[in-house]
């Protein structure tokens, strides 16, 4: 049975992730899908945040791919609230590079996903996801280029008021080995400035330079698109991409 290690953040995850970068790709995202039409794989759906803007920026069939068990039972409640987008959108209970669709798709969606993918698994990621485009179909994601944390003590990063409860998102950097960051994340729910609630994960992120990733990307068949800050557009070999 597939181990759900995110299960302990579901509850924080929509208030962390409103309070992050999700406002942000809700700005950056749509020109990057004018004019899809047919279908789109994204990649790590989470709860459905970013699911549902796909959905209301494109006419597109949708398969929405996501691990974790937690994270996908909120996903389909979210799409059960709109008939509409629940008919388009298909949930995949797998990871990207278990992906396999019925037919190649116009574009792969994949935010806040990259840094789950060591250097040893990325070669794979860029093959798998290259095999489910279309000729000319484009991969668009978010990223930016980042220096090195140093390890040091935790830190609150959210704070958010639901109801007469308080729940809060602290992390601290553990170990910084190359690219690797291993971090530790604590969610607590407070009454009263009292705990009442508490978890935590430990997980490793992997954030290669730029350079390093758009040599991968080029060696994978990839070319670059014109993108905003923040966001990278990559096509496929073919009419779009030439």
């Amino acid at each position: 049975m597939h181990k759900d290690n995110y299960a302990v953040a579901v509850p924080f995850y929509d208030l962390w992730h409103e309070d992050g970068h999700v406002p942000v790709v809700r700005g950056l995202l749509p020109p990057l899908l004018k004019d899809v039409r047919r279908s789109v794989i994204e990649i790590g759906a989470g709860t459905g945040l970013i699911t549902q803007l796909i959905a209301r920026e494109t006419p597109a069939e949708i398969y929405a791919l996501e691990p974790s068990l937690g994270m996908r039972s909120v996903l389909i409640s979210r799409l059960a609230a709109d008939p509409e987008t629940l008919r388009r959108v298909t949930v995949l209970p797998c990871g990207a590079l278990d992906v396999e669709v019925d037919e190649p798709v116009e574009a792969i969606v994949m935010i806040s996903v990259l840094q789950n993918f060591g250097a040893d698994e990325r070669a794979e990621l860029w093959r798998v996801l290259a095999r489910q485009l279309e000729p000319g179909g484009r991969l668009v994601f978010n990223w930016r280029e980042r220096t090195a944390p140093e390890p040091g003590e935790l830190e609150v990063m959210g704070s958010y008021p639901v109801g007469r409860h308080v729940y809060e998102v602290a992390g601290q950097v553990l170990d910084v080995a190359g690219e690797s960051v291993t971090s530790r994340f604590v969610y607590r729910v407070k009454q009263h400035g009292v705990v009442i609630s508490e978890d935590e994960t430990i997980s490793t992120n992997h954030w290669p330079a730029g350079e390093t990733l758009r040599a991968e990307l080029r060696k994978a068949g990839f070319t670059p698109g014109e993108a905003p800050d923040g966001m990278e557009v990559w096509h496929v070999a073919g009419p779009l991409g030439s």
